[in-house]
């Protein structure tokens, strides 16, 4: 994933953006918005990440517009990460995982964001199935709201963050050498927390996707500080601040550069 360096986009259609690009709040624009952003900056990012909730708002036909995101981005050869943070138990967990990591399936991304909060072995369907065919999820371990903290920094030495980053390092060790498909999603924002809980990310064997970069308040210069020796594994994820650059393609452009110059 981190070939084409290290930014992932996200493209998160929330109605002031909408707005803001003079588009109505409605499937038309959309589908506008999340095609443009395709277009402008699928050749710099390693992924682009669609926020679901935004495409769920508008029903069944927000979801095929989030559909027909997925399969432009797929043409034009960048990864997906779809934003959907899935998680649940058993024969309904084996369906998120059908849905959003089967090959064929018309949500199919290349990665989906899961929560491991009813127990990190719940989301054994999605963790098979990703390895099965090739794909990637990543698990929720360390999260920039501050509500995140009354859960994942539980336990002190053996925080619940601690013990979701073990398991996806016991995860990816099926794959040896490079990266495995269990990836964590740690916020760009968390300052000391990875290490005030003792994570070892750079042990961990897997991609690290780190929300809030730009609007959020992180710099490229925060990340290489709270990641340290993990920062190559970082994709530095921005979304809002690349975003208010449109609808001008060049606008966009120019924001995902400068962004990606400063990651990397």
């Amino acid at each position: 994933m981190l070939a084409r360096g290290p930014l992932c986009v996200g493209i998160d259609p929330h109605p002031g953006l909408l707005a803001q690009w003079g588009l109505n709040d409605g499937v038309d624009g959309l589908e506008r918005f999340s095609l443009a952003v395709v277009d402008a900056v699928a050749d710099l990012a390693a992924a682009l990440k669609p926020q679901v909730a935004l495409y769920e708002r508008h029903g069944s036909a927000g979801m095929a517009v989030l559909e027909k995101t997925l399969a432009a981005a797929a043409a034009v050869g960048v990864l997906t990460i779809a934003d959907a943070k899935r998680g649940d138990i058993g024969s309904t967990m084996a369906a998120y995982a059908d849905a959003w990591l089967r090959d064929g399936s018309a949500l199919a991304a290349d990665a989906v964001t899961l929560s491991p909060y009813l127990g990190f072995e719940s989301l054994r369907p999605a963790l098979d199935l990703a390895a099965e065919a090739g794909r990637g999820v990543f698990v929720l371990a360390l999260t920039s709201n501050p509500e995140g903290a009354s859960v994942q920094h539980v336990g002190g030495d053996e925080s619940v963050a601690r013990r979701i980053t073990e398991a996806a390092e016991s995860e990816n060790r099926r794959y040896g050498t490079g990266l495995g498909s269990v990836g964590l999603v740690v916020g760009a924002t968390v300052g000391s927390a990875v290490r005030d809980l003792g994570l070892d990310l750079a042990a961990m064997g897997g991609p690290v996707l780190a929300p809030g970069l730009g609007a959020q308040g992180a710099t490229a210069a925060d990340l290489k500080t709270t990641f340290g020796d993990a920062y190559p594994q970082v994709l530095g994820t921005s979304s809002r601040d690349i975003l208010a650059a449109g609808p001008s393609r060049e606008g966009l452009r120019g924001a995902a550069r400068r962004t990606l110059d400063a990651l990397s």
